[in-house]
């Protein structure tokens, strides 16, 4: 079974608030209600129609790069999903190891309704790889679509736990970029003065290394000296910034463009919001049906 997770799809909320408006409308029975509800639910799947139009467009027209040769940007990935670093994230529930997860722990009330006394999720990054390279994936805010579900329950008490896990086939799509030492940029004139400014908040330690003649005060010359020391420093910085190896991340687009993450593969993504895209669509013009229906059939 497929869970959608963070952040829920349009199309879940919206079809969810479209079934609530239908039986609103038979419990109300009459045109003006049947009307509002009608054209609510028009203008729902409307805007739920125009979210997967978006997500189908973002997987269909997005091609996918090897993140060697990634452009700076909006990007699609696909790879092997591992470990970020030496501690492995364990599960809240299981305790077992994962790249993300996710839970939710619900209690059984007296009228037997499940109600949610607990939930939440993992933000900690993991690795994507494939053939060419690696790239650090940080999900925070992310839509996360699993095939890993488990759910138990215990007493009055139901646990149900989401997984993205260590070697799963991971397609993601968001914003990619390159941070290290060959992207960094430097204005050594600004470096050279913070530097310098830092030293002068220790006079005597600035006299000690040069006051050449122990006068107590620093000439011109000595100055000069200062100024030099200060440059070789700053030269020797950004020659070990520079050498850093780049590291690449993927995280959320910051222009709000579609943040995915998946152990579905892409031509199932695709076609899943394809099919919510004809629902839409089909629940829109069966809206419209219906208030034509009600402006006309007055016998309520």
């Amino acid at each position: 079974m497929l869970d959608t997770l963070r952040r829920e799809y349009a199309q879940l909320v919206t079809s969810g608030a479209q079934l609530l408006l239908v039986l609103i409308g038979f419990h109300l029975h009459s045109r003006s209600g049947w009307l509002y509800c009608l054209a609510t639910i028009a203008l729902v799947s409307v805007f739920a129609w125009q979210s997967s139009l978006n997500r189908l467009r973002a997987i269909r027209d997005t091609p996918t790069s090897k993140i060697a040769s990634a452009a700076q940007g909006y990007v699609e990935l696909i790879g092997r999903g591992e470990q970020f670093g030496d501690t492995p994230l364990l599960s809240e529930l299981n305790q077992l190891p994962c790249l993300w997860h996710r839970y939710k722990i619900e209690q059984r009330d007296f009228e037997n309704k499940w109600k949610k006394i607990d939930s939440g999720e993992s933000s900690d990054s993991f690795i994507l790889r494939d053939e060419t390279g690696v790239c650090v994936i940080d999900p925070e805010q992310a839509e996360i679509i699993t095939r890993h579900r488990e759910q138990w329950m215990r007493d009055d008490y139901r646990y149900t736990e989401w997984k993205l896990i260590p070697q799963d086939r991971i397609y993601v799509i968001g914003q990619f970029r390159t941070q290290g030492g060959s992207t960094l940029e430097f204005d050594s004139r600004a470096e050279l003065n913070a530097l310098l400014d830092e030293w002068k908040k220790d006079m005597p330690t600035l006299r000690a290394r040069f006051d050449l003649n122990n006068d107590g005060v620093l000439d011109e010359d000595e100055w000069f000296l200062a100024r030099q020391a200060a440059k070789r420093e700053v030269e020797k910085e950004m020659r070990e910034a520079q050498a850093q190896p780049d590291i690449n991340i993927l995280g959320r687009p910051p222009d709000g463009k579609l943040f995915l993450i998946s152990n579905l593969e892409q031509e199932n993504l695709s076609r899943r919001y394809l099919l919510w895209t004809w629902a839409h669509l089909v629940i829109f013009f069966g809206a419209l049906g219906g208030i034509g229906w009600a402006l006309h059939y007055r016998d309520f």
